[in-house]
Order: C-alpha cells, then sequence, then structure tokens
C-alpha cells in the first residue's frame, strides 16, 4: 500500500511525533511504501520528501512580518498546497494519514486529497477539531465553552497565550475551518480516537459517531525487550516524565510530598519549570526534589524502570497518554488522575491507581498507602493489562482503518 503520513514535525519533538515515526518505521518494515509531508526544520530526520516540506516557521518569533506569515499559515497555506500537491502528484498514495497539521502545515493540504479523490484519515492526537486552543482547558480549569460552535468564548476568555491578538486569531481560525469553509467535514473519512473519552467528546460536541474510530494508543516492543525491571522493593524514587506545562499538573505531586516522605525526579521540559522550581523551593522541597531536564532513549528508560511509580498528574482531559501506557507495560506502578482516558486502563488498587485530580491529599494518600499493598502483583496486572496495546496490533488495525476507507471511497 502506498501510505502518505502528514505531521507538521519530523523529529522526535513529542508523543504525537514519536508517534508518527514508529508508525512510519513500522509499516515500511511490513513492506509498505510509505512518505512524509512535514514542515521544514533543521531540527527533522533526513528524508528524501524534504524538496518536498512546507518552509519553516516559527510562531515565537517577533516582528510584523512573521506575525502575517503565522496568520496566513494558520487560515490556508498555498505553498503547503503546493508543495503537497507536488508530492501527491509524484507518490499518487492510496491513502493519506494526517496527524497535528494545524498552524505549521494548515487544512489547505486537504483540498488537494479531495480534488484527486483520495481517502484522508485524520489522528486525534489532541481536541484542536472541538477547540481552538486545542486543550479544552484554560486558568488552569477545564472549559468546554466552546460546545455547540461558540468560538468567540476563546476571543472573550483570552484561551491562546493570554493574548487577545492571539486568541482572535484562533477563533477566526475555526470559524473559517468549520463554518465558512468546513474543509475537515468534507475531506476527512474517518478520524481515529486514541480513547473512548475523545471519541465520546468530539460527538457531545457534534461530530458524527460514525465517523470516529476507536483505537488506543500502543507501546514499542523494544521497551519491555529492553527491561530488566524485576520487582518493587529497592525502588527508592517517585517519577514523573513529560511536557512540563500547566494543565500537567506537576505541582500536584509537589504539593503532596509535603505530606510524605518520598523523593521525586522530574524528568522533561516546559513553559512550567521556571514556576516549579520556585514553587519547589518555597515548599522546603529542594533536598527531595530533583529536576533531571530532558531525556529520551535508554537514560530516560533506566530512570523509569528504577523509579518506585510514576505519576501522572494531569488535570486537563489527558487522552491516552504514551507514558502512561509504556510505563504499565514496564510493569510499573502508575498513580494516575482519574481523568480522560486515563481510567479506560487504570483500575484502581489492580493495575495501577487512581487518585481524584488536582486534589494534592488525595495523591498523598496514595503515595503514603503504597506499601499496604503487594506491588509485585500489581506490576504484573499492570503489564497484562496494556499487552494488547503492542505495535504490531496496532499497525494491523490502521492497516484495516486504511482499507476500508480505500473502499468506502471507491463506493
Amino acid at each position: 500500500m502506498k501510505i502518505l503520513l502528514v505531521n507538521k514535525f519530523y523529529y522526535p519533538k513529542d508523543g504525537v511525533s514519536n508517534y508518527v515515526l514508529a508508525l512510519e518505521a513500522e509499516l515500511k518494515k511490513e513492506g509498505h511504501d510509505v512518505r512524509i509531508f512535514a514542515m521544514d526544520s533543521p531540527k527533522n530526520i533526513e528524508s528524501t520528501d524534504q524538496k518536498y516540506f512546507v518552509s519553516f516557521l516559527s510562531f515565537d518569533k517577533k516582528g510584523i512580518i512573521n506575525t502575517w506569515r503565522s496568520l496566513a499559515r494558520i487560515f490556508y497555506s498555498f505553498e503547503s498546497k503546493y508543495k503537497f500537491k507536488l508530492l501527491v502528484d509524484d507518490f499518487r498514495p492510496d491513502i493519506i494519514h494526517i496527524h497535528n497539521i494545524y498552524h505549521q502545515i494548515s487544512p489547505s493540504i486537504l483540498s488537494v486529497a479531495k480534488v484527486k479523490n483520495i481517502p484522508v484519515v485524520m489522528h486525534l492526537h489532541d481536541y484542536k477539531l472541538i477547540c481552538p486552543n486545542y486543550k479544552l482547558f484554560i486558568n488552569n480549569k477545564i472549559c468546554e465553552k466552546c460546545r455547540g460552535g461558540r468560538y468567540y468564548n476563546c476571543l472573550m476568555n483570552k484561551c491562546v497565550k493570554e493574548s487577545y491578538l492571539k486568541s482572535l486569531g484562533a477563533t477566526l481560525e475555526m470559524y473559517f475551518h468549520h463554518k465558512i469553509w468546513p474543509i475537515y467535514k468534507t475531506s476527512i473519512s474517518n478520524f481515529i480516537a486514541p480513547s473512548h473519552f475523545m471519541k465520546n467528546i468530539c460527538e457531545n460536541f457534534g461530530w458524527p459517531a460514525s465517523r470516529i474510530i476507536y483505537l488506543p494508543n500502543f507501546f514499542q516492543k523494544t521497551i519491555t525487550e529492553t527491561s530488566d525491571s524485576h520487582g518493587q522493593s529497592d525502588k527508592d524514587y517517585l517519577l514523573y516524565f513529560g511536557r512540563l506545562a500547566p494543565e500537567k499538573g506537576v505541582s500536584v505531586i509537589l504539593s503532596a510530598l509535603q505530606s510524605s516522605s518520598e523523593t521525586l525526579k522530574i524528568v522533561g521540559e516546559g513553559p512550567e519549570l521556571n514556576n516549579l522550581i520556585k514553587l519547589t523551593e518555597s515548599l522546603n522541597l529542594t533536598n527531595r526534589v530533583k529536576f533531571i531536564g530532558f531525556k529520551s532513549g535508554s537514560e530516560l528508560l533506566d530512570l523509569i524502570k528504577n523509579s518506585k511509580a510514576v505519576i501522572i498528574p494531569s488535570i486537563w482531559y489527558e487522552n491516552m497518554p504514551l507514558n502512561m501506557i509504556e510505563s504499565l507495560a514496564l510493569g510499573k506502578v502508575v498513580i494516575a488522575s482519574n481523568i480522560g482516558g486515563m481510567p479506560e486502563v487504570i483500575n484502581d488498587a489492580e493495575n495501577g491507581f487512581l487518585f481524584k485530580a488536582g486534589s494534592s491529599l488525595d495523591l498523598a494518600l496514595k503515595i503514603n498507602d503504597l506499601p499496604k499493598f503487594d506491588l509485585e502483583k500489581i506490576s504484573i496486572k499492570a503489564r497484562e493489562s496494556v499487552k494488547n496495546l503492542n505495535l504490531n496490533d496496532h499497525v494491523r488495525a490502521i492497516l484495516e482503518i486504511y482499507n476500508q476507507a480505500i473502499k468506502d471511497k471507491a463506493i
């Protein structure tokens, strides 16, 4: 099969990019012809498709010219459409699988697929389909005010980086792409939701259930093959790894540590780093909290394997986080907030633990109660609970979705 994968980043920047890279590698391994469309960047992995990539654009760069370029790219990019058409004409894909295309690429590329009658499936890695700031989260709270297409709430509440100008751009973008020129509705065959929660909330916001297919994320077999983690008794620290952003709720762990004697290692980078360091100092936790910075590969794997428990304290609607699936696959004890798609995988006190989202008191109780449980038994159940969420089974399911979309398009 000839498969065209589309994502704005083509290097391991985040969970979405890692997913795309792993999917590409496995599809190629199974003999499929896979090509890539992305944004050009000096960080990109080398690709023969680089000549087709849309030019680099930073939304953090200052200046009037860059601001106008950014706004133009968000709404409709003639460059993206032109270069995408060149790649499509050269490759002639059977299916197009898009991931995060908003802003750096823009949905203008979808018109190419529509004209050429090529089926498109879209992966719902976040809530951009229904929310201007893609998080359903603002001012440290869950927000669903844009339900029913009331996107003006984004502007009224300064939902994008607390800026009226940026929020105005995001508001107009949603009205344009969903009301004036509903390109997502008219050009995409099916949407892939990694959690039942994602599927249900998109349906509640008005998207048809028949077009949303549930398919959970996967873990890569290599992490379990290289794992030498056996047991919990010798582990002496709690671990958080992931992006450091307000919605990730890392401050909840720090507050919980006031009622616990445990130590914590924080792995990752992000806009909340300095605030978390200051909070650690103000709570007098500097001797028990260590900021490790960004880690990947074997370094990250060792940190996970040697932890007593992995904590995922999100206070937004977490979808189906890879750090949760990977930790469970390694047999780690996971303590996660009871929000979004995470309770679909974790059953409290069986294969992990759940606590009330945002409650440092409840998290502290879960941490302090760990010695009361048979953690070896929970570790075994953790592995078992995600054993079917492996890359091979995932790719088989993806190919079934592709084949059905191709078949439906031919009718």
